[in-house]
């Protein structure tokens, strides 16, 4: 994909999107909705994985709103980069395989089945997240 290359990224996909957000194919992610880590913040960009449905269902499990977890296959639709937020400043090389993008993201499907986390574990993931001082690079 050329968007991969001109950015630095390095996967090619497939590229997965948690949320809670119950979406069609053919239907658009875009950016400029508040974060799910720091509400008071609208995000620029919107943000996906290469690593896999896993790690896509763990987003969508910490992500605000009452709808129930969802994990889609997406395209990303413009230029991508890798996510800034984890790359070099706390995972140096992009071991998450995260990125973002501020074209939106087409679904081109929807995964049903992926390692859920206990609620417990969310829990603590989510009092981490509260206790973050890190700055979001939006």
């Amino acid at each position: 994909m050329a968007a991969a290359e001109k950015s630095g990224a390095l996967d090619e996909g497939p590229f997965y999107h948690g949320t809670k957000a119950d979406l069609q194919v053919g239907d658009l992610l875009t950016p400029g909705f508040s974060s799910n880590y720091r509400p008071e913040v609208i995000m620029n960009h919107i943000y996906f994985t290469a690593l896999g449905p896993d790690a896509a269902g763990f987003a969508a499990a910490l992500a605000r709103g009452e709808g129930r977890e969802r994990v889609y296959i997406v395209e990303p639709t413009g230029p991508f980069e890798n996510d800034p937020n984890v790359t070099d400043k706390k995972f140096p090389g992009n071991p998450t395989r995260s990125y973002r993008s501020q074209s939106p993201l087409r679904i081109v499907g929807e995964v049903t089945e992926w390692a859920r986390q206990t609620p417990e574990e969310l829990q603590r993931w989510r009092e981490k997240l509260v206790k973050a001082q890190g700055e979001i690079v939006n």
